[in-house]
């Protein structure tokens, strides 16, 4: 749920920042490339540690552990998925944009038409591989206290010490999730490659 959640809105503040980022306006792609760089360099951990605990301290307020979970998840994905944007983007051919315009295409327009649909076909394996990476860090929020496979892990432990046991059984879990979802995302890029 988390993750799901989180990738939503990670995708949307990545179409944001990815379109800044191309754009010819040289302040807003200043500052997509000062949140890019901010959200990548911060370890997930940390940047967990901050807003579930550092910033309602700083402003005294308690925030819900689902809203930091999912503004961890959002921040540290969106900033991912605008340099994917902006890599699929600037992939194209600058030629297909000049053909476009010249053939009388507002810049929106050629966009839209021309080079976003080739774009992408582009991004979609980076697409699939962020959404497995996301799914995989929601283990790192079990240390602020988000109860999801590997939280409930380390309370049956603690409940059977049985640890071996159930790490197995975690990482399994794991890895059949995994391993189901990027089947499924693989067969979609597929169909959305091959028409």
């Amino acid at each position: 749920m988390y993750t799901l959640v989180s990738l939503v809105f990670a995708f949307i503040l990545g179409l944001i920042f990815g379109f800044m980022k191309v754009g010819r306006n040289k302040v807003l792609r200043g500052i997509a490339t000062v949140f890019v760089d901010i959200f990548r360099g911060i370890p997930l951990i940390v940047l967990a540690f901050f807003i579930y605990w550092g910033i309602p301290q700083a402003f005294g307020f308690t925030m819900p552990l689902f809203v930091a979970a999912v503004l961890t998840l959002t921040l540290n994905a969106g900033a991912y998925i605008t340099e994917i944007i902006r890599g699929g983007i600037q992939s194209i051919d600058p030629g297909q944009m000049e053909a476009a315009r010249s053939l009388g295409l507002p810049y929106r327009r050629a966009m839209i038409k021309i080079i976003i649909p080739q774009a992408i076909k582009v991004m979609i394996p980076s697409f699939i591989n962020q959404f497995v990476i996301t799914l995989k860090d929601t283990s790192i929020l079990s240390a602020i206290g988000l109860v999801e496979l590997t939280q409930s892990g380390k309370i049956i432990i603690a409940r059977t010490f049985a640890s071996f046991d159930i790490w197995l059984v975690v990482a399994i879990m794991y890895l059949i999730v995994i391993t189901v979802l990027t089947k499924i995302a693989n067969r979609l890029e597929g169909k959305v490659r091959h028409g």
